[in-house]
């Protein structure tokens, strides 16, 4: 659990921007990735359980703090009450709102002391990423051009297309002297399942669908997968399209 001491605590607004980026990772993570083993520890026979993402990116389901006042503001309390009392769907939507209230307060905490312009930046940052309720309910987020960062030329490099010759290919291939320009035009993509920025070194793919982006680990796609793949669908989309 966290303890923060003052003399380590991040200080600059980029210092507390990465300190919510590895919590909210970690947040997303085990209300995603790791939904499984989360719903697992959230016994309801246990005493009152907390979600904590940590900076590091790893995240933790523990009782709360002992000490009054803590020395950080502390997740919501009892998320495991409610577990078998709720439909699976609408217990994490729950979770995942009062984890996104936690982040904000945490990010206040650390920043209290700025000016209007520093909190004002600050917050700008981390509005530029969807919040963790958005990331697992998948929100009425629509691919927005300005949301993804990527033009329509962008996506024929980086997704899974069918080139003249009738073969797929897959053009996301981390090429550093093609990319090396777009990092900074690209920098505002972010991955639709854990919400981190667009890298040049690492392998994206678009959903066909929604036209999200998404780290090819985040869902379980290789390059060498990609190449098979006529059309992709994105976890997301896959699930919609079966309930229909």
């Amino acid at each position: 659990m966290d303890t923060v001491q003052v003399s380590s605590a991040p200080r600059t607004v980029e210092e507390i921007y990465k300190d919510y980026s590895g919590r909210r990772t970690a947040v997303i993570r085990a209300l995603t990735t790791d939904v499984d083993e989360f719903y697992t520890l959230c016994d309801p026979e246990k005493e009152n359980l907390c979600l904590y993402g940590h900076p590091s990116g790893m995240w933790e389901v523990t009782l709360p703090a002992e000490e009054v006042p803590p020395e950080l503001p502390e997740p919501a309390l009892g998320i495991n009450f409610a577990r078998d009392g709720m439909n699976r769907k609408d217990w994490l939507s729950l979770v995942a709102v009062h984890s996104d209230s936690w982040l904000l307060s945490i990010a206040f905490f650390f920043g209290a002391r700025f000016n209007g312009n520093e909190r004002k930046r600050l917050f700008s940052m981390i509005n530029e990423l969807p919040t963790v309720f958005e990331v697992v309910t998948d929100g009425d987020r629509k691919p927005a051009k300005d949301k993804s960062g990527m033009d329509s030329g962008s996506k024929s490099r980086l997704s899974t297309k069918r080139s003249s010759d009738g073969h797929l290919k897959n053009n996301s291939k981390t090429v550093d002297e093609e990319y090396s320009e777009e990092d900074d035009e690209h920098s505002e993509t972010l991955c639709g399942i854990c919400g981190s920025n667009y890298s040049s070194n690492e392998f994206w793919i678009a959903c066909d669908v929604c036209e999200r982006w998404f780290h090819g680990k985040c869902v379980k796609i290789t390059p060498a997968k990609a190449e098979n793949i006529k059309q992709y669908k994105c976890p997301s989309c896959s699930s919609k399209r079966g309930r229909q």
